[in-house]
């Protein structure tokens, strides 16, 4: 995007919110909502009846949308993208998988909004859903106050919302894991492994900077001791290995290395080996954005033999997946059309979400997995804002 294109952008959505102040204020008066609306959420009750149950027929479906990425005057195509997805689709469950919101919201009010914008397609659909956090999450908390956890708060208070807060004495805010019960509710068929993969690396460590290397965060020994350990207590409960999948943020290592077929090479050469290797399809459009530091959580994974897939967002215009030695490694294109994209009129090419199709009756359970894009739709994909103001919030549909 050109430096007076996103000056243009940046004057509507000032526009917008400047308008949209009045409104609000007779909306939230007009619905009696609560004072503490603008303030910190607690935690809300978990409901311990939100369980995910393969159906009757032993199908199950799951939906991930990554990078929706915006504040609350959220571009009306991402919400219509989740919308047509969620209808044509009708999965059983959603991930949020990080980067969810991002910066420009500046007060506590207009998170609650921006977070509202993602929940609802969900909520008003009954479709039970959870979020990742990615490193963009936090972009808006020096202005509003709130943190990842105080957003937790707010994610969990929603009705169809799966969120936890998360496992004690680990890296990151929110790390949990779903299980998913076989069609008659007598065993686990499958399990989901929700982790927080972090922001950015320290600035230093052992008084060494990280110039000249990445310098986004990756999961931590402590986050991937957590789940080599559930895993195998899974396994002790359930008798089996719980096939799964691992939704994170930001990619690993692992994925950059299955691209190219090797640890050093980067040519085209070593590309197109790799791509009967590893049965890659989809797109690659800029290089993978790991942390600087490789985690060891494909080892761990590799070990166990339970995850069947890893999926990461974070590089929006990355569309791609293989089976990088028995663990399919992808990503989700980015669901966000006021995230970046491609380059020019192509800018919104590759909006989408991945859909992932589950069977009890198979040996790995996973079945398949696939994109869908924006254009499958219809969408108006011109390369342009189209931000919109914030839904209104429904407090009398949320967790009590």
């Amino acid at each position: 995007m050109s430096n007076l294109d996103s000056q243009k952008e940046m004057d509507r959505r000032k526009f917008i919110k400047i308008g949209g102040i009045g409104t609000l204020a007779l909306t939230l008066g007009a619905a009696g909502l609560p004072k503490d609306l603008f303030t910190g959420t607690a935690y809300a009750e978990l409901n311990d009846d939100m369980k995910l149950q393969f159906n009757p027929d032993g199908k199950f479906k799951i939906v991930q949308f990554n990078d929706t990425q915006d504040d609350e005057n959220i571009d009306r195509r991402t919400i219509q993208l989740m919308e047509k997805v969620l209808d044509t689709e009708k999965p059983d469950f959603v991930v949020l998988n990080g980067d969810n919101i991002t910066g420009g919201c500046d007060t506590p009010i207009e998170m609650k909004q921006a977070i509202n914008n993602v929940a609802k397609p969900m909520e008003q659909r009954g479709i039970k859903w959870a979020i990742t956090y990615g490193n963009h999450d936090e972009d808006s908390t020096p202005k509003s106050g709130l943190n990842e956890e105080d957003m937790l708060g707010i994610y969990m208070s929603y009705r169809y919302n799966m969120n936890t807060p998360g496992v004690k004495d680990i890296t990151g805010t929110g790390n949990m894991n779903l299980l998913i019960k076989n069609s008659k509710g007598t065993d686990a068929a499958f399990n989901l492994w929700l982790l927080d993969s972090g922001r950015y690396a320290p600035d230093t460590i052992a008084g060494q900077d990280f110039q000249g290397y990445p310098t986004w965060d990756w999961l931590r020994m402590n986050q991937v001791s957590w789940y080599y350990e559930t895993s195998k207590k899974l396994e002790q409960q359930w008798g089996h290995k719980v096939p799964s999948l691992v939704f994170i943020h930001i990619p690993l290592w692992e994925h950059r290395f299955m691209w190219f077929g090797s640890v050093d090479g980067r040519t085209d050469a070593h590309h197109a080996k790799a791509l009967i290797k590893h049965n890659i399809v989809g797109e690659r459009n800029e290089e993978e954005c790991p942390g600087p530091i490789n985690s060891g959580m494909f080892s761990a994974m590799l070990e166990r033999g339970d995850v069947k897939g890893v999926f990461c967002g974070h590089d929006h215009v990355n569309t791609y997946m293989g089976n990088y030695y028995g663990i399919l490694l992808g990503y989700s294109g980015s669901t966000g059309f006021g995230a970046y994209g491609l380059t020019g009129a192509d800018r919104n090419r590759l909006r989408g979400a991945r859909v992932f199709n589950l069977d009890e009756n198979t040996k790995d359970v996973l079945v398949e997995t696939h994109m869908v894009f924006a254009k499958d739709y219809g969408i108006d994909l011109t390369a342009n804002d189209q931000s919109t103001a914030p839904a209104p919030i429904d407090e009398s549909k949320k967790k009590k």
